[in-house]
């Protein structure tokens, strides 16, 4: 056997992502405030790309043109005094609309603008601290209080024990206690705690609430609260069941988060990336466009690369490579809101029923169907439907809401598993609070409408809702 080196030539075909190919697919998968970044980055990094600025010229051809024949016949008209452009026309007509003399004064324009300012929103420590300085503490209790407050969580219950506390603030044991003890008085009620039963003794004590039925439930049958099994606490207190359930009613008045007022979380808005409306008879698709920036390539280096001036070739290869990066993502950014597009017009033309009567006429449907029907691969219909959002006649919903999988019926049909969970939550919100529907009930109930449903499959669709179980919901 003899090892020797040979050279030979091949030819093959093979699939290769090119820039061009890798660019359109990143921004296919980018959600509208993704996309908005990287379009404002790429104007950042990139000199040859450029935002379009929009002017509405109101103006129309006939005015321009006898604009322009006046200022070619006639000499411009100069003035020495103008008027001020900020005259107070209301009190001008009133003080010479009255019999008497008027004085007024005009607005102060170097004072600032106090309708630009935007109040920051109190925080929970700020709120706490200022509360803690009213009481003039000494050196030792400024700095345990203000060791406390750094060590609240957002919902304001104490995270470090009494004795952490005292090492690391270097004081003692008793006085932790008694500054902890005085900042429990502070609003909101039932701040500092350590857990939720001693949040909620410490409202009903600011409440001076002296029940003992209820101060014995909050400090040992919390557990059997959560799961609203008023029995056993009716039988291990040896109580009737009714002087539980009005117990129970008075701690469903307290607040278990104290430090929920304060919170700074703001709620995210979904902006839809595609509308749908209905005209008389049909739907009108429309991409939204706002706020996305107008991009064109500038002409400067255009033009300077047309010209073939004199420049260096590095600059004359980063002009080009520059040049080709902002065609690229334009015509990607094109490409994008046409796909986006195709896609919601073959959604709407499976969903129909859906558009015109609601969830529960909902289709089963797949990627593949999708695909099939704009001759697109599903991994593209995947990405489109990731992270974008339509609004249609029966509200704001996720492209993905669209793909669903199909439950048997009865009579051998299928039906959209999203139309099953509606169908569930309509048997629920239509239930009798103290005798709620059980998941096999619900299952026989789905069984009547010719929907094929196990138990399981109930219990599972109503967790995803965010429904607690048919002995959670009982009212008393």
């Amino acid at each position: 056997m003899v090892i020797e080196l040979r050279q030979q030539l091949k030819l093959s075909q093979q699939l290769i992502m090119t820039p061009q190919l890798q660019m359109a697919i990143k921004l296919l998968q980018l959600s509208r405030l993704e996309l908005v970044d990287k379009i404002r980055q790429e104007l950042e990094e990139n000199p040859a790309l450029e935002e379009t600025q929009e002017v509405l010229d109101k103006e129309s051809p006939e005015e321009k043109m006898e604009s322009t024949d006046a200022g070619d016949t006639q000499k411009e008209v100069t003035f020495e005094e103008t008027l001020q452009a900020d005259i107070d026309w209301n009190n001008y007509l009133d003080e010479y609309n009255t019999p008497g003399r008027i004085n007024f004064e005009s607005e102060n324009r170097d004072a600032p603008q106090y309708d630009a300012f935007i109040a920051q929103k109190e925080s929970l420590s700020d709120h706490l601290l200022w509360q803690l300085l009213m009481t003039f503490p000494n050196g030792e209790e400024e700095n345990i209080g203000s060791l406390i407050i750094g060590n609240l969580n957002k919902d304001g219950y104490l995270d470090l024990s009494d004795a952490e506390i005292a090492r690391l603030s270097g004081a003692s044991p008793a006085a932790v206690s008694l500054v902890i003890q005085r900042m429990q008085t502070f609003d909101p009620v039932g701040v500092c705690a350590r857990n939720l039963s001693e949040c909620l003794l410490i409202q009903l004590e600011h409440l001076r609430i002296d029940a003992p039925l209820v101060r014995e439930i909050v400090t040992h049958h919390l557990h059997h609260l959560e799961n609203k099994n008023y029995k056993a606490v009716a039988k291990a207190l040896k109580v009737k069941l009714d002087d539980v359930v009005a117990a129970v009613n008075v701690i469903k008045s307290l607040e278990p988060r104290p430090g929920r007022l304060f919170s700074d979380e703001e709620p995210q808005y979904i902006t839809p990336d595609i509308y749908v409306y209905k005209y008389e008879d049909d739907f009108v698709i429309v991409l939204n466009d706002d706020g996305l920036p107008k991009l064109r390539i500038n002409n400067y280096y255009k033009q300077a690369m047309a010209r073939g001036e004199k420049i260096s070739n590095n600059a004359k290869e980063y002009l080009q490579e520059r040049l080709r990066s902002a065609a690229w993502l334009i015509r990607s950014i094109h490409q994008r809101q046409k796909t986006i597009y195709r896609v919601m017009e073959s959604i709407l033309k499976f969903q129909r029923p859906f558009f015109d009567k609601g969830i529960t006429h909902l289709k089963p449907m797949v990627l593949r169907d999708v695909a099939e029907d704009i001759d697109m691969h599903e991994s593209t219909i995947s990405r489109v439907t990731t992270n974008k959002y339509a609004y249609t006649p029966q509200g704001i919903f996720e492209l993905k809401f669209f793909f669903n999988s199909s439950i048997r019926r009865l009579t051998g049909d299928a039906i959209a598993s999203a139309s099953v969970q509606e169908k569930i939550k309509q048997l629920i919100d239509s239930e009798d609070p103290k005798k709620p529907y059980s998941d096999s009930r619900m299952a026989e109930m789905l069984k009547k409408e010719n929907i094929n449903i196990a138990r399981r499959t109930v219990a599972k669709y109503r967790e995803m809702l965010g429904v607690l179980s048919s002995n959670k919901r009982r009212q008393f």
